[in-house]
């Protein structure tokens, strides 16, 4: 294998889940990919039952279709090296593991879970690093064939060369040296004869011509055994990227805990794959335009300039400045029909909509929108109308100018009609009677929606037509006259 071409893979466990960890690996690889005219290679990583809930890894392929993150070879879009399930790539590895037998590269292990425990205790007691003591590596063939015999469970475990160091390029840390005597004899299998992580990753990564391999910080022990894995069959490594982990604002890494660690708790409150993916590209970097398209983020992302760094924190405020950011930008069309399904399911009034109503309505709205859900709360006023009381009108009002506010919108409720004249109007009409015109403006917005902040006088007539608006206002004034 030579790394002239470029192979990078995404290569997540189906559990169901898929956290801004797994995405923003995925969308690493993928720029990666894009950028330097390479392929990104989806591969599942399901040999743990115990972790696979999610069969054939389909949100995993939905989340990624979703954000616009399109493989190259994975399940469903065959490569050469197919198939892309390690739970079907059972044969590769076994004749790996009988190569690795021939050359004497493993060794099976039959104790016990509990006798390395036993033994973790007394080197811990002793003050020494726990680690395999490589008992099963001394039994003769005989007393193997009789543990064999007799049925005793085993796994097989990789045979560590103690005697030389290995050095890895991270295109973040440079070169990170590795003395293989400060480490264990590894299994790579299981007792139920499925092989690990290690192993399998291995195999797949030298089989598949992976040219590098980007993925998060907590990895970076598993990479001295991988490289002595590859070592150890005279092949090159990849070169390597331990990302920083995504860390919540108290520097803690980011759990269940923390809204937004899951992609899931996103997509389902409203925020914009385009967000996420800007987002999570520029977090922890220093970019002079900061709202990008995923094309503008694969030409501008540097790949040659990287720092390390342990950790980077993921801010929810600034994702909301940045979905915000986007939701400004995207074409009326577009933004309508990302709100229409969350509008369908909370009024059934919106089936009496045409589209150019819906788009009208949103667009006066979008200003005030942080995420799309946020179209469902802003447009409540306009399906239903808000019942408001007299504590709120009074709240907006100064009780010595009650009189006043109500004389001046009922004189001028006959230039409804054209919403400009009105306002206009009113305007004038709080200038003669030298009252706040905020006043005035804050009870119309009460009357109409419900809320003194919102669009402007004209637009709200606009939005609810002329007949609706002046029965919203007159009520309001009933609330009015009663203080």
């Amino acid at each position: 294998m030579t790394h002239k071409e470029i192979r990078v893979r995404f290569a997540p466990a189906p559990t169901g889940m898929m956290h801004l960890g797994n995405i923003r690996a995925a969308l690493i690889n993928y720029l990666f990919a894009r950028q330097k005219k390479g392929s990104f290679i989806l591969r599942i990583e399901d040999t743990d039952p115990q972790r696979n809930f999610d069969p054939d890894g389909k949100k995993i392929i939905e989340d990624l279709h979703w954000l616009g993150l399109s493989f190259d070879e994975g399940p469903g879009i065959d490569g050469p090296h197919k198939p892309y399930f390690q739970s079907k790539r059972t044969t590769i590895y076994d004749n790996m593991r009988i190569q690795f037998e021939k050359d004497n590269l493993i060794y099976r292990c039959f104790c016990t879970e509990e006798e390395l425990k036993k033994r973790r205790r007394r080197q811990q007691a002793l003050k020494l690093p726990p680690r395999y003591d490589r008992t099963c590596i001394h039994l003769s063939e005989q007393e193997i064939n009789e543990h064999i015999e007799k049925n005793i469970p085993f796994i097989w475990r990789f045979k560590l060369d103690h005697d030389i160091r290995i050095t890895i390029t991270d295109l973040a840390h440079g070169k990170i040296t590795f003395e293989l005597n400060n480490f264990s004899d590894f299994p790579i299998t299981r007792q139920n004869g499925t092989y690990t992580f290690m192993f399998a990753n291995f195999v797949d990564d030298l089989n598949m011509n992976i040219s590098h391999v980007f993925r998060g910080e907590d990895h970076l022990s598993n990479t001295a055994g991988q490289a002595a894995l590859f070592h150890s069959v005279d092949k090159p490594l990849p070169i390597y990227w331990h990302m920083p982990i995504l860390c919540n604002i108290d520097g803690k890494k980011l759990s269940k805990r923390d809204f937004g660690f899951s992609l899931r708790d996103l997509r389902d409150t409203g925020y914009l794959p385009e967000a996420i993916v800007n987002y999570l590209t520029i977090i922890g970097g220093s970019f002079k335009e900061e709202i990008m398209s995923l094309d503008t983020l694969v030409e501008t992302f540097d790949f040659e300039n990287i720092h390390a760094t342990g950790h980077i924190t993921y801010d929810v405020e600034k994702l909301k400045w940045v979905n915000r950011r986007w939701i400004d930008q995207l074409d009326p069309t577009s933004l309508t029909n990302r709100c229409k399904s969350l509008l369908q399911a909370a009024y059934k009034k919106l089936s009496t909509l045409d589209d150019q109503k819906l788009t009208q309505l949103i667009q006066v709205i979008k200003t005030e929108m942080i995420t799309l859900n946020d179209c469902v709360k802003l447009l409540e006023f306009y399906f239903a109308q808000p019942s408001i009381s007299e504590t709120d009108v009074r709240a907006c009002i100064d009780t010595a100018n009650t009189k006043i506010v109500s004389g001046i919108v009922t004189s001028n409720l006959a230039h409804i009609t054209k919403p400009e004249n009105f306002v206009t109007a009113i305007k004038q009409s709080a200038h003669a009677h030298n009252i706040p015109l905020k006043e005035l403006f804050w009870f119309l917005r009460l009357a109409m929606m419900g809320s003194t902040k919102g669009p402007g006088i004209h637009e709200l007539i606009e939005m609810l037509d002329v007949d609706e608006t002046r029965n919203r206002i007159k009520h309001a004034l009933e609330l009015l006259s009663r203080i």
